[in-house]
């Protein structure tokens, strides 16, 4: 990998490490999951829809509609709101390694599909390591009264193990940008009646909405922009590793910026889960050739 494909992987490893703690703000500052959500997809959507424009980009998508609605329920509707609502309860630090089974989940959920994709022993190990890793982070929350909050984190990455393989089947012709923008688009639709009825009656404070606006404009629109441009530098297989760095990120956000506790459970769960996820996705298909239209629409998982 090249400097351009190295300071963008950085990058992304920072971008989509830090929603976790920036959710954390907004909901912990009185801010409902309906307006956090509305905020990122609607920014997003304006940033990204004119870029998508560019070109007639948008043009024949319609043919696509019942994949991109799809899509944008799994990726984005359904699992955004159940991060934001968990962190309700969870840590940030622990919502991101949670979040960080899903190549573990996408696995399984491959495996029960029949994608025919062979599982050795090797993998299979992995699958238990990775298994084994949430089970020592989630124990404790559910011993202490949060179960649902972990349902909703493992729920999200099944989310985000499902989305990719409607893109995959569905959108596999349709570059990534105008379909990242229209699903974006349509999930704005979607929050802007529980936003307006669950709107905030007086501001935010600053720190709120600064955290507000770093999730739609560097996480959401900016981060998508990064991902796009690190996919044609390196190709989607090397895209994807930084998914490895992001619980690290994560953790040490929550850690230095909110004081969030670093338990040994917590040290021991991150290496549990990310030897997991490497021992699982090891010997997956290549990398596809650096290009704007990458086979399929990632997962964005943030």
């Amino acid at each position: 990998m090249n400097k351009r494909g190295w300071v963008l992987f950085a990058l992304m490893s920072v971008i989509w490490g830090i929603p976790y703690l920036m959710i954390k703000v907004v909901v912990d500052g009185g801010v409902s999951v309906p307006v956090l959500v509305f905020a990122r997809t609607a920014v997003g959507a304006v940033v990204l829809l004119p870029l998508a424009l560019r070109g007639g980009r948008l043009r024949g998508l319609h043919r696509y509609w019942k994949p991109l609605v799809g899509f944008a329920a799994l990726e984005i509707v359904v699992p955004w709101w159940l991060l934001s609502d968990a962190e309700l309860v969870l840590t940030s630090s622990m919502t991101g390694l949670l979040i960080a089974a899903s190549p573990i989940i996408s696995l399984l959920v491959a495996r029960l599909i029949g994608s025919g994709e062979r599982i050795g022993a090797g993998r299979w190990a992995g699958l238990a390591v990775g298994i084994a890793g949430v089970a020592v982070l989630a124990a404790p929350e559910l011993r202490g009264g949060s179960p649902w909050a972990v349902a909703e984190v493992l729920l999200a990455a099944v989310c985000y193990a499902i989305a990719p393989i409607i893109a995959a089947r569905g959108l596999a012709d349709v570059p990534a940008l105008p379909v990242t923008a229209v699903c974006l688009g349509l999930a704005a639709l979607v929050y802007t009646p529980p936003a307006v009825l669950t709107w905030p009656d007086a501001m935010p404070d600053g720190q709120v909405l600064a955290a507000l606006a770093g999730l739609a404009l560097v996480c959401t629109a900016l981060g998508f922009l990064v991902f796009f441009a690190l996919i044609r530098e390196v190709g989607t297989s090397r895209a994807l590793v930084f998914t490895y760095v992001n619980p690290a990120v994560a953790v040490a956000a929550g850690v230095a910026l909110l004081g969030e506790p670093l338990t040994w459970p917590i040290v021991v769960s991150f290496g549990l889960i990310l030897v997991g996820s490497v021992l699982a996705t090891a010997g997956r298909s290549g990398d596809a050739p650096p290009s704007g239209k990458p086979a399929a629409v990632p997962s964005a998982q943030v």
